[in-house]
């Protein structure tokens, strides 16, 4: 993978990751950016474009044409380098192991040389800069592509995840759910999972919008939820011959597994979340969202 990138924005960007080779969520995620004027060299991917899904090359070569600042996730590297799994570190003989070695295999195929060429280019984790404030852009934790930060990880964790970043905050993926912590004025922002729904019992997917406010060091952080032809991606997972466990989650919205969530985020399960517009600005010290009701708010999300 190459080194750090790096790039300004002067208005609202789309951020947005775990695509996991759902053509149809990509389709959804286009449309949104054609209806809110968010041109592609306005968007950040935290990673993961391939993944569980039936669509694994069409939606690489989507991305690849557009001017998205796309950072590798872990199937990247994995996929760039031949290697046998998605190098998520899944038990052995655990559900989402099983489940992953098929998704992957179809994967793999889907790639040749040229794909795989591109996957290996592309940038290990970026630095953006927008209203001030200058982010991270990696894909799980500061120091290891393939580590979960959650948003239940405990406060002292995202403290040292985002001082370790360098950075004033950090845009991540790689979890597969949207929320946003303040903790000792820094940023952890995850946009959520683009090619899976949040666990929260409806198929919407997600992706976010940051816009820089109107006093210096501001920010304004909208969750967005799609509606999208989710039933047309089960149904090309299926043709595919893909796990069915992760063509029901498509519809569902309950995942296939939750070995990798801790307890607070598993007991979450089937409980809908409510898009939300959130502000980061100086005096802005402590946030948690979606865990915390009270969580100030500029306007509902989209």
């Amino acid at each position: 993978m190459s080194g750090l990138a790096q790039r300004a924005y002067d208005d609202a960007v789309l951020v947005f990751g775990g695509v996991y080779s759902n053509a149809q969520a990509l389709d959804a995620l286009f449309a949104f950016a054609q209806a809110r004027g968010l041109p592609s060299r306005r968007w950040i991917c935290t990673g993961d474009v391939i993944a569980y899904g039936a669509d694994a090359r069409a939606c690489l070569d989507r991305l690849r044409a557009s001017d998205a600042l796309i950072v590798a996730g872990n199937c990247e590297e994995g996929l760039a380098a031949g290697a046998g799994d998605c190098g998520c570190g899944f038990a052995p003989g655990s559900s989402c192991d099983a489940l992953s070695a098929r998704w992957w295999a179809h994967a793999k195929a889907q790639l040749d040389a040229d794909a795989r060429a591109w996957l290996a280019g592309l940038p290990a984790r970026a630095q953006v800069t927008i209203n001030g404030r200058r982010l991270a852009v990696l894909h799980g934790a500061a120091d290891e592509t393939s580590r979960f930060v959650f948003g239940s990880s405990p406060r002292r964790v995202l403290a040292q995840e985002i001082a370790a970043s360098g950075c004033d905050g950090v845009l991540a993926g790689h979890c597969g759910l949207p929320f946003t912590r303040i903790v000792e004025d820094k940023l952890w922002h995850n946009s959520g999972a683009l090619g899976m729904p949040a666990n929260d019992g409806t198929p919407r997917v997600w992706c976010s919008v940051v816009t820089p406010g109107a006093r210096a060091g501001e920010l304004c952080i909208e969750h967005v939820a799609l509606d999208y032809d989710h039933a047309g991606a089960a149904a090309a997972m299926r043709a595919a011959g893909l796990p069915d466990d992760y063509a029901r989650a498509l519809q569902d919205g309950i995942w296939a597994s939750c070995d990798i969530l801790p307890k607070d985020d598993a007991k979450a399960a089937g409980v809908a979340l409510n898009p939300r517009m959130l502000t980061w600005a100086p005096g802005v010290s402590e946030l948690d969202w979606p865990r915390a009701a009270d969580a100030p708010a500029l306007a509902p999300g989209k």
